[in-house]
């Protein structure tokens, strides 16, 4: 097993017996960076060998924001570079797909804005904790690409067909409240209670049974796996996208705060 020690992007501590936690800690709302995106991708392969884990709690540092998602830096290099794009299309692949794998349950505390590849870990988590003013938002369709990572497969299963399509093409912000109406998170309680909620929860699934606990997990993914043809059909179209114009201006928009103008 790997150490932790070499995922030198994330956090990880052990704040209670049998409970691992997975900080998210970078500049810009947590972003993340190219580093991160690999550490993000290969830690739950880990943590699946770790018998001193029975549960995850992965967070963003501070009350501010889980992740505002992949930085701009890790964008215009996978647009600029075919082998960077390459390396970070598989992991964004492995990310999916070792999350569902992972044996041990997996809680997201959501504080703030998630987006992108922190979206990823907060949506495909086991048991989901948002904050009210929490910011959930997948913003490929504004960066010029198509909805990939998670969302064409979990999204439907979560919020309905119909919803799923008008928060991913229209990329309308959900609120931690509006996400727990409509079934996109587990729970949704006060911004200042989400990180006690989220281990509290832990602590008790970390006492219950390990076995029983980790093979209902398991049954249930299910779900995803048969749904991987989707998956993979969307992965690669977001990719796709990254080599083509609309997200060129989709970046150069973000980075000089206006609308799109998209050719």
């Amino acid at each position: 097993m790997k150490s932790y020690d070499e995922f030198t992007t994330l956090q990880i501590d052990r704040p209670s017996d049998g409970v691992l936690r997975i900080v998210l800690d970078a500049p810009n709302l947590n972003a993340v960076g190219p580093q991160m995106h690999t550490d993000l991708t290969d830690v739950w392969q880990a943590i699946a060998k770790d018998d001193d884990t029975r549960v995850v709690v992965i967070r963003g540092a501070g009350e501010k924001a889980f992740s505002a998602g992949g930085s701009f830096d890790l964008v215009e290099e996978m647009v600029g570079d075919f082998t960077s794009r390459s390396r970070v299309m598989r992991e964004a692949r492995d990310l999916v797909r070792n999350i569902i794998e992972c044996p041990q349950p997996i809680i997201s505390a959501i504080n703030g804005p998630a987006a992108g590849a922190g979206l990823v870990c907060a949506v495909l988590a086991d048991i989901s904790v948002a904050g009210r003013k929490a910011k959930i938002v997948d913003g490929h369709v504004r960066l010029g690409v198509a909805a990939g990572d998670h969302a064409a497969i979990v999204w439907p299963m979560m919020m309905s067909m119909a919803k799923a399509k008008y928060h991913l093409l229209s990329n309308e912000i959900l609120t931690g409240e509006e996400a727990e109406r409509i079934g996109m998170v587990s729970l949704c309680v006060d911004d200042d209670q989400v990180q006690d909620k989220a281990m509290e929860i832990a602590q008790k699934l970390a006492k219950g049974a390990r076995s029983s606990i980790q093979l209902t997990k398991h049954s249930l993914n299910n779900w995803y796996r048969q749904a991987m043809p989707i998956f993979d059909a969307s992965w690669g179209l977001e990719f796709y996208g990254f080599g083509g114009p609309e997200v060129i201006e989709g970046v150069a928009s973000h980075r000089e705060k206006r609308e799109p103008n998209f050719p």
